[in-house]
């Protein structure tokens, strides 16, 4: 059972600048909700609890945002408009919160490394909230499943165009046999050249670890800039054990890029049921003029 997920929101959100100067990259909006809401509603419906945030400065607004607001909701009553905060207050009454300071950004390994003492001995999740998947069965809910049938980490995979590869960690990978969708990894390449990539499955923000991990991500030495990368620690774990991943169903945003931002708010807009008719007549009005 999988009872814990850890998000690393440490990050200073660069490529989003000026937007992210004063207020987090995760609090970017998506329609009518911020980023990190839609990754920690996907963890939820998977069935699991615990969301523990790795962060740094200047990330105090996801605190407040998941923490009740006693003079709003008030004000909301009083204006008989309860219902607008209908879906923070039921995360809120379903998951407990715990956050962990990363003191220096130092890479994804470390920061996955500073949750340790919260983890504890038990497998965990881990969801990095660039990644919006819309999926019929959540995306972490698919890794669970499968770590539930092998007990062994599990990544999430998604087969990426050949030349976008170098933009990926890709796994060197081959199919479990009689188990559509699941695959062995035994190494990954990081950001690999066309001509050099062992296959075109990127390991996408989604992975189901064991405490193991932590031991190796203290072993494992600082690489560009003195970050901890947690591709190195992974590629050791491929050596120690099996190692999983699995073909996600569902489409995958990059909201880590400006361009993915932008492709899912017009997407999440046309499934949205208050905004969708007008957002097609918005841009239908815009395809004539193009």
């Amino acid at each position: 059972m999988i009872r814990k997920a850890v998000f690393p929101v440490a990050g200073m959100g660069t490529r989003f600048l000026p937007a992210t100067k004063a207020s987090p990259k995760e609090m970017l909006p998506l329609v009518d909700k911020p980023l990190i809401q839609y990754v920690v509603e996907e963890v939820l419906e998977s069935g699991v609890k615990y969301m523990i945030f790795v962060t740094g400065r200047n990330k105090r607004p996801i605190e407040d945002y998941f923490d009740a607001s006693w003079e709003l909701e008030y004000i909301l009553k009083d204006q008989d408009k309860a219902n607008l905060l209908a879906d923070v207050d039921k995360i809120r009454d379903d998951a407990e919160f715990i956050y962990v300071r990363q003191p220096k950004p130092l890479g994804l390994g470390h920061a996955v490394l500073m949750s340790s003492a919260v983890i504890d001995n038990e497998p965990f999740a881990v969801v990095l909230g660039d990644d919006i998947i819309s999926s019929e069965i959540p995306a972490m809910k698919q890794l669970i499943s499968v770590y539930e049938r092998y007990h062994s980490p599990v990544l999430a995979l998604e087969r990426v165009p050949e030349e976008e590869v170098s933009n990926y960690g890709i796994a060197v990978a081959k199919p479990i046999p009689d188990d559509d969708g699941v695959l062995k990894i035994t190494d990954l390449v990081e950001k690999p050249e066309i001509h050099e990539s062992p296959s075109n499955y990127a390991v996408i923000g989604r992975y189901i670890l064991v405490p193991e991990i932590f031991d190796i991500l203290r072993e494992t030495k600082p690489g560009r800039g003195g970050e901890i990368q947690l591709t190195d620690a992974l590629r050791t774990l491929c050596e120690r054990r099996l190692v999983l991943g699995v073909e996600i169903k569902g489409k995958r945003y990059d909201c880590g890029s400006k361009i993915g931002y932008l492709k899912a708010t017009v997407d999440f807009a046309l499934q949205h049921p208050e905004f969708k008719d007008d957002m097609k007549k918005h841009l239908k009005e815009i395809c004539l003029d193009l």
